[in-house]
């Protein structure tokens, strides 16, 4: 894992790249025509985090173009995606439907983390998993 500061150095050594970055005003289209050029003709992209992180037309060109090996994508710029979205029959592309956080007992962790920070409200005690809205996302 590592940050966005390290992207242009790491993209063009990297078999697989997955971006599950929150989406900030600076990281929108932080994957874009040069991101894709920088990195290997062989290499994988893979986006689950937010759809604006991508410029999809950019990506989709690098897959047409054969820039790329292939990529997935589970969320995207406009969702849901668009029966007539040319991202369907982009060669080269697994489109999933936006479940790449949906894991075996999300709810139950998701009720308990809710119950966690009740009681912590409840005792005047500071709350866990904040968003720092001057970042948009949680800081840690």
């Amino acid at each position: 894992m590592r940050g966005a500061d390290e992207l242009d150095d790491l993209l063009p050594d990297a078999d697989w790249v997955v971006c599950a970055a929150p989406l900030t005003s600076a990281t929108r289209g932080m994957f874009d025509r040069a991101a894709f050029a920088r990195m290997a003709p062989s290499a994988y992209f893979v986006n689950v985090g937010r759809g604006p992180l991508v410029v999809t037309g950019e990506l989709r060109a690098a897959l047409l173009e054969r820039r790329l090996a292939g990529a997935a994508l589970d969320v995207f710029e406009q969702e849901p995606l668009a029966s007539d979205s040319p991202l369907w029959d982009t060669p080269g592309l697994l489109v999933s439907p936006h479940m790449s956080g949906d894991t075996v007992g999300w709810r139950e962790d998701l009720a308990r983390q809710f119950e966690d920070n009740f009681d912590r409200w409840a005792a005047g005690e500071p709350l866990s998993n904040v968003v720092d809205k001057r970042l948009g996302y949680v800081p840690g």
